[in-house]
C-alpha cells in the first residue's frame, strides 16, 4: 500500500511515454509507456544509470515484484525513458527522484551507443537504445515500493564477480552493461576525456 509519505517522496509519473526510434536512432514518434512493452516491442530510447557512493560502492536495486518485466531481479541503480520535452539529464534526475527519492550529482555518459534486446520469461520484449550513465549519490535513497523492493551497496569488483557467478540473478541489460563498462576500463587511454 502506498502511504502519503511515499506519495510525497515519489511523485507519480505523469504523461509517461517513450520515444520511438528507427534503426539509425532517429526519433520517429512516441507511444504511451504502458503500451510499448509487449511481445513485439518497437525500438525506443531509454537510459541506465549507475550511482556510486562517496566510498566508491555501487548502488544496486532489486526490482519490485509488481514490475511487468524482470520482477524481483537485481539490477543497476535505476533506468528510465526520457520524454520529448526533457533532456536526458533531466530524465535521469526525474527518475532518480521517482524511483529512489534521491538526488544524483556528477552525471557522466559512459556508454553512449549501448543497445540491447531481451525477452522476459513471460514473453515481454525490451528493445532499447540505452545509453549508460554514471553518477554520484546526492542524497540518501528512499526507494519507491512500486519500483524497488530492496537496495544494496557493493564494491564494483564484488558486483562483477557476482554477475560472473550468477548472471541469472541480474537483469540482462545490467549483465551486458557491466561487461561493456569493464571493457571500457581495460581499454588503453585514447588521449581524450572519457
Amino acid at each position: 500500500m502506498t502511504t502519503t509519505a511515499d506519495q510525497a517522496a515519489h511523485p507519480p509519473a505523469t504523461e509517461d511515454h517513450v520515444l520511438l526510434l528507427d534503426e539509425d536512432g532517429r526519433h520517429i514518434g512516441q507511444m504511451p509507456r504502458a503500451l510499448v512493452h509487449g511481445t513485439d516491442t518497437p525500438l525506443h530510447l531509454a537510459f541506465s544509470c549507475y550511482v556510486f557512493g562517496p566510498d566508491g560502492a555501487l548502488l544496486l536495486t532489486r526490482r519490485a515484484l509488481t514490475k511487468r518485466t524482470w520482477p524481483g531481479v537485481w539490477t543497476n541503480s535505476f533506468c528510465g525513458h526520457p520524454r520529448t520535452d526533457e533532456t536526458m539529464l533531466e530524465a535521469i534526475e526525474r527518475h532518480a527522484e521517482h524511483e529512489l527519492g534521491m538526488t544524483v550529482t556528477g552525471i557522466q555518459l559512459a556508454l553512449p551507443d549501448f543497445r540491447y534486446r531481451a525477452v522476459d520469461a513471460n514473453g515481454v520484449v525490451e528493445n532499447e537504445m540505452c545509453p549508460v550513465y554514471l553518477a554520484t549519490v546526492g542524497s540518501e535513497p528512499v526507494p519507491n515500493p512500486d519500483e524497488v523492493m530492496e537496495l544494496a551497496w557493493g564494491a564494483p569488483a564484488d558486483v562483477g564477480r557476482a554477475i560472473a557467478a550468477t548472471p541469472w540473478v541480474f537483469s540482462p541489460w545490467m549483465v551486458k552493461q557491466i561487461h561493456a563498462l569493464a571493457e571500457l576500463e581495460d581499454a588503453p587511454p585514447s588521449g581524450g576525456e572519457r
